[in-house]
């Protein structure tokens, strides 16, 4: 956009005087109708947390290209990584990578501006492409660890995974991001900007029953049920890797043997890790989507308590999962581990052991490769 000042011309938008010192104050006259009224009681954000979101959105931003980049590559090029299951970890990674590489640029350049320059076109193209790749992210974590749930708690009783199911539910996964996506520019609910009015989200402070019952069936289906499916299925994993550590240990003791593990270097048990990295993955997983569902919550419920700061925050924290999703289930993966070592060594922090890699992996590897045979 350029415009002439003093017959000088002028890159980028051009904002007149503060008038009042509000947050809508440089809103531009393409974007006013679609800025509610609740945003012009608000001052002007103070420019330092501009830097420092600005500052905080590179900093996740190039964490999520370099850690989702090197986990797309690692999956794609290592034949032994790729595997039906895998699949799965690669969406996840390309929905991680896609969200950080179309928000983090457009939002960077309007914290720069201190307001949303793209007009209304980049506004629905801003939200609807972070909504379809954090919907994808989602549901592709749930896919995860349903896929594990299937492997450790119904074993040979489970339906194997081949490539043929996971090409299906990739497919369902982006399916739900493209309904929820979609929705909003087709008239149900709409796309707007929110808080400091840098970055754009669903419209959750009309009273209109067309944008409340929008968010309300987002929310059950892309928090709650994704949630839910997420908690049971590492439940019931913990649950089995318990009863079957139990079973061994009482096995060890009947025999008068001290263990029944074929090796004794392992310093915690697989119940122990297992549990641990449950435990991180339910909790990153709060960390990153409960304080936006909290945001939108309030707005569907008139709370007034959101402010620009508050509210620009909560959808930072949300993008941040693109961050440790391949901390947690791409260096979590033993086998991944060790290609990374061979092809990317000054990644790889800790030990890697080539042989418990491939132990490992033996019982989920076990019920894929039967299934490829019969494909």
């Amino acid at each position: 956009m350029e415009s002439s000042y003093g017959g000088a011309p002028i890159i980028g938008p051009h904002f007149s005087a503060l008038a009042n010192g509000s947050v809508t104050d440089k809103v531009t006259p393409d974007m006013a109708h679609l800025i509610h009224p609740y945003w012009n009681q608000f001052p002007a954000m103070d420019p330092m947390w501009n830097k420092i979101l600005t500052t905080y959105m590179i900093m996740i931003g190039c964490i999520s290209w370099c850690g989702n980049g090197v986990v797309i590559y690692i999956f794609s090029t290592t034949k032994s990584l790729r595997t039906p299951a895998n699949l799965l970890v690669i969406n996840l990674a390309l929905s991680d990578f896609g969200m950080m590489v179309v928000n983090t640029p457009m939002m960077g350049i309007n914290l720069y501006f201190q307001t949303w320059i793209w007009g209304p076109g980049g506004c629905d193209a801003y939200a609807a492409l972070g909504s379809a790749f954090g919907c994808s992210s989602i549901w592709s974590m749930c896919m995860i660890s349903l896929d594990r749930y299937n492997v450790i708690v119904l074993g040979m009783a489970g339906r194997p995974m081949t490539i043929k199911l996971a090409l299906m539910k990739i497919a369902f996964i982006w399916a739900m991001g493209s309904v929820w996506t979609l929705s909003p520019i087709f008239g149900w609910s709409r796309y707007v900007p929110e808080g400091n009015l840098t970055s754009c989200g669903i419209d959750y402070l009309e009273r209109n029953w067309n944008y409340r019952s929008y968010l309300i069936f987002y929310t059950i289906f892309v928090y709650y049920i994704p949630l839910f499916l997420i908690c049971y299925s590492y439940w019931f994993i913990i649950a089995a890797v318990s009863a079957h550590e139990k079973a061994m240990r009482e096995q060890a003791k009947k025999m008068n043997v001290k263990s029944l593990r074929s090796s004794e270097d392992a310093d915690k048990s697989a119940e122990g890790k297992l549990a641990k990295v449950a435990l991180v993955t339910i909790t990153l997983w709060f960390v990153a989507w409960t304080p936006y569902t909290i945001i939108n919550m309030a707005g569907l419920f008139k709370f007034e308590g959101l402010t620009p700061l508050n509210t620009i925050w909560g959808a930072c924290f949300a993008k941040s999962a693109a961050c440790y999703n391949p901390i947690v289930y791409g260096i979590s993966h033993p086998k991944y581990r060790v290609a990374l070592k061979e092809k990317c060594p000054c990644c790889v922090f800790g030990k890697v052991d080539d042989g418990k890699a491939a132990a490992s992996d033996s019982t989920s590897q076990a019920t894929t490769n039967e299934a490829e045979s019969k494909a």
